[in-house]
């Protein structure tokens, strides 16, 4: 569901404007997960929130993505991951952020369609995936 319903070409977007998107897109979608988890000190909420949304967990959760997605997808995916940023955080290996970055071009793609069902579909799958690998409930 998108809030501001004024019309936008996806497919004419820069893979980077689509990241600025994913990255917001995802944070919210990680954020209303926890909410609806457990009632937790905010502390605790943004500490969880961090977890996930950094660049090594959005990059591993891309790569389990990989094999589900469409000819269409993988292309933003690449279009995202091949962008050249200015910068990659101190923190992050640049391999990782680059993979990130693909995976907020194609959250971002995705929402700004309206492709809600499938957004929806893959995050879930992404969530799934690090819970299985972490045998626990956190993201």
């Amino acid at each position: 569901m998108r809030l501001y319903k004024s019309e936008v070409n996806a497919e004419q977007l820069s893979p980077l404007t689509l990241a600025f998107t994913g990255d917001a897109v995802f944070s919210l979608y990680i954020r209303e997960m926890l909410v609806c988890d457990a009632n937790r000190p905010v502390g605790e909420l943004h500490k969880l929130s961090v977890q996930a949304v950094k660049a090594s967990a959005q990059a591993e959760g891309m790569r389990k993505l990989l094999p589900l997605l469409t000819e269409k997808e993988t292309d933003v995916f690449k279009r995202g991951r091949n962008a050249h940023t200015s910068h990659t955080p101190k923190n992050q290996s640049g391999c990782d952020y680059h993979y990130a970055t693909g995976f907020e071009a194609l959250i971002g793609y995705l929402y700004l369609k309206g492709e809600n069902e499938r957004l929806s579909l893959l995050l879930n799958e992404v969530i799934k995936s690090v819970r299985d690998d972490e045998g626990d409930t956190e993201p």
